[in-house]
């Protein structure tokens, strides 16, 4: 089915244009994409800014160009989250031929020979196993379901050995190829009380916030992850963008943590073509252990050198008019990064995650591929992965569409397949 756009409903006075009417969108499925509902004051000198640095404005990240600065869209449905539990789940929950087991952990695919057979899971202290009639799905993410073959057997074979899992073959590829977008914070001093952190230091505002919210379905509780962003190229030969600036109206130390105690704002950088790669491997025959991750990390010269340019980037336009005017000061990293190797420092002190990982179980034709087109396990049969994990690299922007469009066309494939 394709995924649904519904438009948010913006003042009569808003000068922003419909971006979600364009032909290069769905409509009619069960997810909802929305513009969010407010500009704010900060994110219109952010994308201004933008502009005097050469980076053109975009209404629309996912129509015909994504390079340049705007607001994001969210998948959102008048102010609430528009999830695969909401479009999907929720839905089908009536359904006769489905069941759904909560507090329950998998603890291997049961096989017979060269074939997935079923499931084994514990819960409640007790151990089940329950029986496929046509074949086994696996969609437990990007850490899981490598971790999930690996102790059913399927995986490398020397490490597989040295945990003391039977191998079936193997399959060097499972747990291999992690990717993922590293993502950088840098935070600013603001000179003016209209922050997140402002508005949460108040208990009249916090009030304000939510009566905005349920009145109206307006306001900070409306905005997902990020406000505005710019999708940018950190060097002019490139063809396409390869850096994401996020900016977020807020600051924090920690992510969930406590705002900073000033007027703070968000510019953060993550890479969009991540050439580095690690692995998820199990440590033990355990299923309660938590598998080993190794991100691995700017571990390619053209990693390093894209991150340190977006940062570099994203200082300049941090300083640039009209966002210049409300900086109080660079709070971090702060005036002692300046050198190319201060940049790179910097980023091995103050890197994350940005929660995009993909890549482990990837799809392709080569040895070392873990699924076939139709995202079989390869030398297994009646068993396939439909996750992120599929995905042969990490894609360039955010990954909750796409995986929610992997998702949609794998159902394809499982219906054509039980049509058969």
């Amino acid at each position: 089915m394709p995924m649904r756009r519904v438009r948010s409903r913006l003042p009569d006075n808003s000068a922003r244009r419909w971006s979600l009417s364009s032909a290069g969108h769905g409509a009619g499925g069960p997810l909802a994409v929305s513009d969010l509902p407010d500009r704010h004051e900060l994110c219109d000198a952010f994308i201004a800014s933008a502009a005097a640095l050469g980076v053109p404005r975009n209404e629309d990240f996912n129509g015909a160009a994504q390079e340049g600065a705007g607001y994001y869209q969210a998948t959102t449905r008048n102010g609430r989250r528009s999830s695969a539990a909401t479009g999907y789940l929720r839905p089908a929950a009536k359904r006769p031929n489905l069941r759904v087991e909560v507090n329950a952990l998998a603890t291997r695919v049961l096989l017979e020979g060269r074939r997935a057979v079923g499931v084994e899971y514990l819960q409640g202290g007790r151990k089940y196993t329950v029986r496929a009639a046509r074949e086994v799905i696996l969609a437990g993410g990007t850490f899981n379901s490598p971790q999930l073959l690996q102790l059913s057997g399927i995986g490398p074979r020397a490490l597989l050995a040295g945990m003391g899992v039977a191998p079936l073959g193997d399959s060097p590829g499972v747990g291999e190829a992690l990717q993922d977008h590293f993502y950088v914070r840098t935070f600013w001093r603001c000179n003016r009380p209209i922050t997140l952190n402002d508005d949460m230091a108040s208990l009249w505002r916090q009030l304000g916030i939510g009566l905005r919210y349920l009145l109206w379905r307006r306001g900070p509780l409306t905005v997902s992850a990020g406000y505005a962003a710019a999708f940018v190229r950190t060097r002019p030969e490139l063809a396409r963008p390869d850096a994401q600036i996020y900016f977020i109206n807020f600051s924090t130390a920690k992510r969930g943590g406590v705002l900073h105690p000033f007027s703070g704002f968000t510019v953060s950088v993550s890479q969009l073509q991540a050439e580095s790669r690690g692995w998820v491997r199990i440590r033990s025959a355990d299923p309660h252990a938590p598998p080993a991750i190794q991100y691995n990390y700017l571990a390619t010269e053209n990693d390093r050198r894209m991150m340190v340019e977006g940062l570099k980037f994203a200082r300049r336009l941090a300083r640039t008019p009209p966002l210049a005017g409300y900086v109080a000061g660079e709070f971090q990293p702060g005036e002692r990064v300046q050198s190319d190797d201060e940049w790179l420092a910097f980023c091995r002190e103050a890197g994350d995650t940005v929660f995009h990982p993909t890549s482990t179980c990837r799809m392709g034709t080569d040895a070392g591929s873990v699924v076939d087109e139709r995202l079989r396990v390869r030398g297994v049969g009646g068993l396939r992965v439909i996750d992120a994990s599929v995905m042969p690299s990490v894609v360039s922007g955010n990954t909750n569409a796409a995986v929610i469009a992997l998702a949609e066309k794998g159902a394809d494939i499982v219906r054509e397949n039980a049509a058969m």
